[in-house]
C-alpha cells in the first residue's frame, strides 16, 4: 500500500468513528443504551479511541472489523427503542459478517437480535443516590454518575455529605473532582452554586450538605427520598455504625465501599450480585482486591476446582499512609509511602469467601504496599484439582473475558509491554496479563492487575443499580 493509501485509510476510519460518535451520545443520553466494542465502551470515547478499539478486535478473533462493517450496526440500533442495555456492535457485527455479503440485512438482523431490549425498563422509577464522603473514591463515584446524565439516567447523584464547611470549602471540593492527578480532568463542566450550596456538574445539581453523623441529616429537605446513601468513609464497618444512616429521614438503603464486619453481605458484582435481596437495606462492595480476584478465582475454580492457595498483593499506597514518617496505629504503615515498599496485612483472601463461599478456608494473603499512585496487581498461586498448562489456562481466561458472563469483570492482556500506568482508568475488576501466567501440572500462578480506584468504582457502581432495581441487560446474551 502506498503512503497516500495510508493516509486515505485512516482519514476514512477518522471521519467514520466521527460519525458515530453522536449516535453513540443520543443512544446513552435519550435511551440508556452503552455501546461497546468486544467489551471495549464506546461512551464517552474520543475518536481515537473508537478507531482503538476496532483494532483490538483481530485480537480477539483473528480477524479485522473495520469502521465501515460496524457503522451500520450503530445507525440500525440508533433506529431502534431499546433501553437500559449494554450492546456490543463488534459481537452483533462479526456474527452478521459471517454470513452475510452486504450491509442490506442489519436492519432486520438488529430488530431481532435486541428484541428482548425494545422499550426494556420504562417502567423503573429513577432512584436517588446519596454519597456520604467525597474522598477517591466519591470523587470517581461521582464522575461515574454525572457521565450518566440525560433524561434516560435513573441512577441521580442528588448530594454529596460532608464534614465540616469551612470558608472556600464548596470550591475546594469542586476543584478536586475538576482535577484529579491521576484520572485526569473531569469530562465536562463544574460550576459552583455558593447561594445554593451546591456543585452544578454536566447539568446534574448536586447539594452539598455539612452533617457531623450519619443520622443527623433529613434528606427529605431537598427533595430526596428513599435514596441509597454510599458510605465512602470508612468510619462505620458494622450494622450498628452504617445503621445510623437509616435513621435520616429519606434514606432507604446504605452501600459501603470497604469490607464490612458481621453478617453484612460484601458483594463482588459479577460474582454473587444475586445474592442481595430486596430485604437488605445494609450491604457492601468488599474491597477493590476482592474484587479483582474473586470474578478470576471464580473461573479458576469452575474449569480447573481450587485445592488452595495465596495471594499476594502488589498495592499502590492510598491515603491512610504516611507522605513522611509519622506516627500511625498500624505496624509499618508510619514509614514515608512515596519511599518505602511496606509489607502490611490485607483481608482479601479471606473476604473472597464472603462473595463466593466455595473458596472459605483455602487462601491465604498478604500484601506490600508499593510507591505508585494506583493501580495494582494481585499475584494469585494455586493448587489445582485438574492438571493443565499454560497455553490452557490462557485460552480459558480470555475465552471468559470475551464470551461468559464475567465479560464486563475480567480484561485480558496479550501485551509483552503492559506495564501499571497504561491501566489507569481501566472499567474492569481486573486484568489478567496472559504474559506472565505460569501453568504446569496442578500448579497455576496468575497476575492480574486492577486500577484499585476506577475499576472498583465501576464495581461499586454495578452494586448500586442492583440495590435499586436498576436492571441493565448485556446483549448479545
Amino acid at each position: 500500500m502506498s503512503a497516500d493509501k495510508h493516509l486515505q485509510s485512516w482519514q476514512e476510519r477518522f471521519e467514520m468513528a466521527e460519525a458515530m460518535q453522536p449516535l453513540l451520545g443520543k443512544l446513552y443520553r435519550n435511551q440508556g443504551v452503552e455501546v461497546t466494542v468486544y467489551g471495549k465502551p464506546l461512551l464517552n470515547a474520543s475518536t481515537i479511541d473508537v478507531i482503538k478499539a476496532h483494532r483490538l478486535v483481530r485480537r480477539h478473533v483473528g480477524e479485522k472489523l473495520r469502521l465501515r462493517e460496524s457503522y451500520p450496526f450503530v445507525e440500525a440500533l440508533s433506529k431502534l427503542a431499546v433501553k437500559q442495555c449494554k450492546v456490543d456492535i463488534g459481537k452483533l457485527a462479526v456474527n452478521y459478517w459471517k454470513t452475510h455479503s452486504d450491509a442490506s440485512q442489519v436492519q432486520v438482523y438488529m430488530t431481532k437480535e435486541l428484541d428482548q431490549a425494545i422499550n426494556f425498563g420504562d417502567d423503573t422509577p429513577a432512584r436517588d443516590v446519596v454519597l456520604y464522603g467525597f474522598g477517591r473514591i466519591g470523587r470517581l463515584l461521582a464522575r461515574l454518575m454525572i457521565e450518566r446524565t440525560g433524561k434516560s439516567n435513573k441512577l441521580c447523584l442528588r448530594a454529596i455529605v460532608l464534614r465540616g464547611g469551612k470558608k472556600g470549602d464548596l470550591e475546594k471540593r469542586a476543584s478536586l473532582l475538576r482535577r484529579d492527578s491521576v484520572h485526569g480532568p473531569f469530562n465536562g463542566s463544574i460550576a459552583v452554586d455558593e447561594q445554593n450550596n451546591a456543585l452544578i456538574a454536566n447539568g446534574t445539581f448536586i447539594q452539598i450538605i455539612y452533617a457531623n453523623s450519619p443520622d443527623e441529616v433529613d434528606y427529605t429537605k431537598y427533595g430526596i427520598n428513599d435514596a441509597l446513601v454510599v458510605d465512602n468513609t470508612g468510619i462505620w464497618k458494622d450494622e450498628a455504625g452504617l445503621g445510623l444512616h437509616l435513621k435520616s429521614k429519606g434514606a432507604s438503603k446504605v452501600l459501603l465501599t470497604a469490607p464490612a464486619k458481621g453478617e453484612i453481605k460484601n458483594v463482588v458484582y459479577g460474582v454473587n450480585e444475586n445474592d442481595i435481596l430486596d430485604t437488605d437495606n445494609i450491604v457492601s462492595a468488599a474491597s477493590c482486591t476482592t474484587n479483582a480476584i474473586t470474578p478470576v478465582l471464580k473461573a479458576i475454580n469452575d474449569k480447573f476446582g481450587i485445592e488452595n492457595g495465596h495471594v499476594e498483593t502488589i498495592h499502590s499506597y492510598t491515603n491512610d499512609q504516611n507522605l513522611i514518617d509519622n506516627y500511625h496505629k498500624a505496624d509499618r504503615r508510619g514509614r514515608s509511602a512515596p519511599l518505602n515498599m511496606v509489607i502490611t496485612e490485607t483481608g482479601a483472601a479471606k473476604a473472597v469467601a464472603k462473595a463466593y463461599p466455595v473458596l472459605e478456608g483455602k487462601l491465604t494473603g498478604n500484601a506490600i504496599r508499593v510507591p505508585t499512585p494506583n493501580v495494582s496487581m494481585a499475584i494469585i498461586s494455586l493448587n489445582l484439582h485438574n492438571e493443565t498448562n499454560r497455553d490452557e489456562v490462557n485460552d480459558y481466561l480470555k475465552f471468559m473475558a470475551l464470551q461468559s458472563k464475567l465479560q464486563n469483570q475480567i480484561d485480558f492482556t496479550e501485551s509483552t509491554e503492559i506495564v501499571s500506568s497504561d491501566l489507569v482508568g481501566s472499567r474492569y475488576a481486573g486484568v489478567v496479563d496472559s504474559q506472565a501466567t505460569i501453568a504446569e501440572g496442578n500448579r497455576a500462578i496468575l497476575y492480574v492487575w486492577y486500577d484499585n480506584e476506577f475499576g472498583y468504582s465501576c464495581q461499586v457502581v454495578g452494586v448500586m443499580q442492583k440495590m435499586l432495581g436498576l436492571t441493565t441487560l448485556l446483549m448479545p446474551e
